[in-house]
């Protein structure tokens, strides 16, 4: 599936709402699992949103690292809701999605996945579109390489993308791809759906010529 077709998907699934307005869906496509998260969706959203101080995150006796705090209390509620799914031995191969605010659950969410089902760390991707920064301080290796597989899509002067600042010790992770042209659109318009998706298609349409 495209990026783009990918990014559809995305804006027009069927999201189930569970308690503090969180929005998910899963679809089942053979043994691939598709996870997605859907954007900001009411006054909760943007309250976890700029929940921003760091908290840290560990798992047993691994590395500590930090992350957004309104996110991670966000994807901490939302996690047992998919971990049967996940943990679904039929299930070879896992694609988790998400914009704006679902791109930062979809990047703890490949994290979990990462840790919990280690037989599809080469058959698991994670794409964030307009994603915001979700980890704060300098990850330790181990750690780090656990989004190797995860793709952030910036419009370029996308505000989301750039925030929280980088000056607070926030920064990305994984992969970032980089769509569009500097100053085509204001910041706020470049992270607008219909303007990603725009440029998702010319992206492709551009790649596709370049073959």
């Amino acid at each position: 599936m495209k990026l783009s077709q990918l990014f559809e998907r995305c804006l027009s699934v069927p999201y189930i709402r569970i308690e503090g307005d969180i929005d998910y869906a899963t679809e089942r496509l053979g043994q691939t699992l598709h996870i997605y998260f859907e954007a900001s969706n009411g006054t909760t959203d943007w309250e976890n949103n700029l929940d921003f101080p760091a908290k840290p995150y560990g798992r047993m006796n691994d590395a500590i690292w930090f992350a957004h705090r309104g996110f991670l209390k966000v994807w901490k509620a939302v996690e047992d809701r998919i971990a049967a799914e996940i943990q679904d031995r039929r299930i070879r191969r896992i694609i988790t999605v998400g914009y704006s605010h679902g791109a930062a659950l979809a990047i703890l969410c490949h994290e979990y996945i990462w840790f919990h089902r280690p037989d599809l760390r080469n058959h698991m991707e994670g794409y964030g579109f307009g994603c915001p920064r979700v980890i704060w301080g300098i990850l330790p290796p181990k750690v780090k390489g656990r989004w190797e597989r995860f793709t952030v899509i910036r419009n370029m002067d996308d505000i989301v993308t750039h925030l929280p600042p980088f000056a607070l010790g926030y920064t990305h992770v994984g992969q970032m791809l980089k769509i569009g042209e500097k100053e085509k659109y204001s910041p706020i318009d470049a992270h607008r759906p219909e303007n990603v998706l725009t440029e998702l298609r010319h992206y492709e349409i551009n790649n596709e010529i370049a073959q």
